[in-house]
């Protein structure tokens, strides 16, 4: 298994394989080519950013029986795909920005997958070619929004509303491994990968049969039961595996005086 991820120092940013305690630069993001530069630097004094860089970040929902249940839902026969927009994208040790606290919004750990070659119309049995690597993700969700509109695109895209990382792992196994997440040191959820309704493979293949996946894009997997709301001043610890956990803590978004998205929302177009 190699581990690859995005990093700075200083102003610059790069991308970079890791090994041990050194980080080896690339010239191009890793989903491109893997083509090192010679350069090394130690992790201990980077500053870890986002691995990722996708052209599209697809989001899957009802993917496990017990938060089907959970939401009181049924499933729908075949996966339940949407769009999140890669502006949502956060870091490791990155802070979630609430929008609206005043609303419900639920933290959901999910296995996310790299993209890592162009996809179209693929079969199960060929789909799991086109993975690069895999990653651990959350999907922050917005439920008073949720419940109010019929498409899930803004509930779930808020800036800061997909932290992603630390780093993203080719060749890894995930066919039946942990995801678990603690929220202010308490497990609030805990599953197996096994038990998920769709594979990655059936996402894959079924998402490649509407549109086409490009190397970079990311697919989160979808969530287990346990989710739950979050407020400023908690942290999340997300784990898959025995891969290092991504750790995000909660803030308050800062809103412009006298303007917010609801307001914004009510505007004609």
């Amino acid at each position: 298994m190699k581990t690859f991820g995005g990093f700075r120092s200083g102003d610059h940013f790069f991308y970079g394989e890791v090994r041990g305690d050194d980080v080896h630069v690339l010239a191009k993001p890793y989903w491109i080519e893997i083509q090192p530069t010679g350069e090394v630097l130690p992790l201990a004094s980077l500053h870890i950013d986002l691995p990722v860089a996708p052209s599209k970040l697809i989001a899957v929902g009802l993917n496990y029986a017990d938060h089907i249940a959970e939401m009181k839902r049924t499933e729908l026969g075949t996966p339940l795909i949407w769009f999140k927009t890669p502006s949502s994208l956060l870091p490791h040790n990155g802070a979630i920005e609430i929008a609206f606290p005043e609303h419900q919004t639920d933290f959901e750990a999910e296995l996310a997958v790299v993209i890592g070659k162009t996809a179209k119309n693929l079969a199960v049995e060929r789909a799991l070619d086109f993975v690069f690597a895999y990653t651990i993700g959350l999907d922050i969700s917005d439920r008073d929004l949720q419940k109010s509109e019929k498409q899930f695109g803004r509930c779930k895209s808020f800036d800061t509303y997909t932290p992603i990382g630390p780093f993203v792992y080719a060749g890894a196994n995930v066919a039946d491994v942990s995801l678990e997440l603690w929220h202010n040191g308490k497990l609030r959820q805990s599953t197996r990968t096994s038990r998920m309704i769709y594979s990655v493979a059936q996402i894959i293949s079924f998402a490649s049969q509407s549109l086409t996946l490009l190397p970079g894009d990311v697919i989160l997997t979808g969530t287990p039961s346990g989710v739950g709301p979050i407020h400023a001043g908690d942290q999340l610890e997300t784990a898959i595996d025995n891969w290092p956990r991504l750790r995000n803590n909660v803030v308050i978004a800062h809103r412009v005086a006298g303007r917010n998205a609801e307001e914004s929302s009510e505007m004609t177009i």
